[in-house]
């Protein structure tokens, strides 16, 4: 039977052959993706698809019955097709107040000065 230390001197070789065939199959990969992308003139764009992030729309309207909202969106839901919507309208702050205080980035940068000195 092996000692602990022989155990452990084993398990960090075979780590340390583990990480070494693994980047080795990990830039064989890279070299075959770029032969790829080269031979069939692929873009960023068909590589790697994003899409960009939807705009969220608040609720414009709201059903008192039900609570369900509704957008002012596309097609109205049936609680409101065909009624007045100034009723069912969600009461909208008329403007965003003003921030008086400093902005993120300066209190950030305040923070940072204060833990240099």
């Amino acid at each position: 039977m092996k000692s602990l230390n022989e155990l452990l001197a084993e398990k960090a070789a075979l780590e340390a052959a583990i990480a070494e065939e693994k980047k080795t199959a990990a830039a064989q990969a890279l070299r075959q993706v770029h032969a790829l992308i080269a031979e069939f003139g692929f873009t960023a764009q068909q590589v790697f698809p994003w899409k960009p992030a939807k705009a969220h729309v608040p609720s414009k309207y709201l059903d008192p019955n039900s609570g369900a909202t509704w957008s002012g969106r596309g097609k109205p839901p049936a609680w409101i097709a065909g009624k007045d919507r100034e009723q069912f309208l969600i009461e909208q702050p008329a403007e965003k107040p003003q921030q008086d205080g400093p902005y993120l980035a300066q209190m950030a940068a305040r923070a940072a000065n204060d833990r240099s000195r």
